[in-house]
């Protein structure tokens, strides 16, 4: 098939212009771009002056944190221009094990968004997580062949890096024979342990969290991805890394976003707003989320609109508002007028159907599980910090004669996680401030990176009944108040993702957030994303798990109680 865009405002990712240019297109493939007002062709399609740019890349995304298959993520993606993602199906992974992985690329194979993997590097993510999986080097191995696979994902693992852990480092060792990016995720390490991190072939970082980490992530040769998600919203802090010099080391990546973001803010669009609002140029941005992604992963023919690259374009009104009116995937208009057209969903096996659901092995809990034996009157409390995934830790008297510790007038209430995977009971309790909850509990089984069941509450009757609710249905999001359940959103695929459209799983994910703004004060973020990040200990300062309450500094399980 030959197409002929006529008259667009390019954007030339190469040097940084605007041009004036007709783009010739191929059997999907760019075969000119230039004057081409006296050729023939039998498609011409006339922009108009609009703006043209090549499609836009997400660095890092987990599909399974969108809450959607791949067929509806890409639904949901391609209106804001983005053509291709870069996908760490760790989450579904440490579920489902190499069934998981192959789940993903079953149902990603195929679809009008580039679909590219990065094998999980840490399944469990680390030694306090009880996973249902555990992933070596050998297994993953296999998984080169497929040209999709683009890199090792993000070794969350540093302090396992840095000690020279035998099977992180083959892992590493094996990507690096391949040719393959290696994927860093190490929040506030600097100095020398992150030079020994890095030296060990870690080449990105998407986890900083302020403009003078980011700053020494370039100067030591990292890309920097500048992140943007639902719960952890780094642009701010990291916006004047669209200055020289550290631009040209930049991609945008969105890690984690629910899908009632993508279908009201978008998504790597909304990046770039975000940065054209602070007064930073478009087209740097726009470089950033389009060349600089593809350089970064080496992915080849895409990120550019020029001969012999793949027509993945982007056609959008100004420089300012960056409002996508059509995409073309493979020079085939996938988007007209902000409306997405139907395409084939792909199939997936019966084993990976299998895999997939029915993952849940745990005994019912009751109100008794979640209430604390004192020891003493000073404990540990996790203590969030908005808009980030860093914790702080609080030292604090707590009265136990009073609800057995919940405090809702200081913002003081429990948290805790279940096993799901092995029956076999285990569940840890502790507390938690700043959530805003004054009444019921809110539990999820979306819960990094193993994917346990994590509850909040002011009541611990209710936070039983969260837990068992999720368990019975197969997974997903609850909120109960008072013994009923007030909001509930179903995710039967391992436990994290729905299997419904992307428009119903938005206004699931609107019920259920509303839900959880009338247990608590406030309601500036979603507190599910926030929550499912409680228990991941590589992020610091301290998180819950399966093993007990982790000091992620120390890389070690602490007491509750301080002497």
């Amino acid at each position: 098939m030959k197409l002929l865009l006529k008259n667009s405002n390019l954007i030339n990712v190469f040097t940084n212009e605007i041009e004036k240019a007709d783009v010739y297109i191929v059997d999907g493939k760019i075969m000119g771009v230039g004057d081409y007002g006296d050729f023939e062709c039998e498609n011409v399609v006339d922009i108009g002056g609009k703006y043209l740019c090549p499609g836009f890349i997400d660095g890092h995304i987990h599909i399974e944190s969108s809450m959607l298959t791949p067929y509806e993520l890409a639904k949901a993606c391609l209106p804001h221009g983005t053509t291709s993602i870069v996908a760490d199906p760790h989450e579904i992974a440490n579920v489902c094990g190499d069934a998981g992985i192959d789940y993903i690329l079953e149902s990603s194979r195929g679809l009008p968004m580039n679909v590219y993997i990065t094998l999980p590097s840490c399944v469990p993510a680390t030694k306090f997580d009880h996973s249902k999986a555990n992933l070596g080097a050998e297994l993953l191995h296999k998984y080169y062949a497929d040209t999709r696979v683009v890199g090792l994902g993000e070794v969350m693992d540093y302090p396992g890096v840095i000690s020279g852990t035998k099977h992180l480092l083959d892992k590493i060792e094996d990507a690096e024979r391949e040719g393959k990016n290696i994927d860093g995720h190490a929040p506030l390490l600097c100095g020398r342990a992150l030079d020994k991190y890095i030296s060990e072939g870690i080449r990105t970082e998407h986890e900083c969290s302020s403009f003078k980490e980011g700053a020494e992530r370039i100067r030591k040769g990292q890309w920097v991805m500048i992140r943007e998600g639902t719960a952890a919203k780094n642009l701010c802090d990291l916006i004047d890394l669209f200055d020289m010099p550290y631009a040209t080391r930049c991609i945008l990546a969105t890690d984690d976003r629910h899908p009632l973001d993508l279908i009201e803010e978008g998504h790597i669009d909304n990046i770039i707003r975000g940065a054209v609002k602070a007064g930073k140029s478009a087209i740097t941005a726009i470089r950033m989320a389009t060349l600089q992604a593809a350089e970064c992963f080496n992915l080849r023919n895409v990120g550019a609109v020029a001969p012999g690259y793949r027509a993945d374009l982007v056609v959008f009104d100004d420089l300012e508002k960056i409002i996508v009116r059509d995409v073309y995937s493979a020079g085939r208009l996938v988007v007209k007028d902000g409306e997405v057209q139907a395409f084939e969903k792909p199939s997936v096996s019966d084993r990976c159907e299998s895999a997939v659901h029915n993952t849940f092995s745990m005994p019912k809990v009751r109100k008794e599980d979640f209430l604390i034996e004192p020891r003493g009157e000073r404990c540990r409390v996790i203590e969030l910090i908005p808009h980030q995934l860093i914790t702080r830790e609080y030292i604090t008297e707590i009265n136990f004669k009073k609800s057995n510790g919940i405090d809702t007038g200081r913002d003081i209430i429990k948290i805790a996680i279940a096993e799901r995977h092995n029956n076999t009971g285990i569940k840890t309790v502790g507390f938690i401030k700043g959530t805003g909850i004054y009444k019921g509990a809110m539990a999820s089984s979306v819960s990094h990176d193993s994917h346990n069941i994590v509850v909040m509450g002011a009541c611990e009757e209710d936070m039983a009944h969260a837990v068992n609710l999720i368990a019975e249905c197969g997974g997903g999001l609850a909120v109960v108040k008072g013994g009923r359940t007030v909001g509930m959103m179903p995710l039967p695929v391992g436990g994290v993702v729905s299997e419904k459209s992307c428009i119903e799983a938005a206004e699931d994910n609107r019920r259920v957030r509303e839900a959880v703004n009338r247990i608590r004060r406030g309601n500036d973020e979603d507190l599910f994303m926030t929550m499912a990040f409680l228990s991941l200990a590589v992020i610091p300062d301290i998180k819950i798990t399966t093993s007990g309450i982790v000091d992620v500094n120390l890389q070690k399980t602490v007491d509750l109680f301080v002497d």
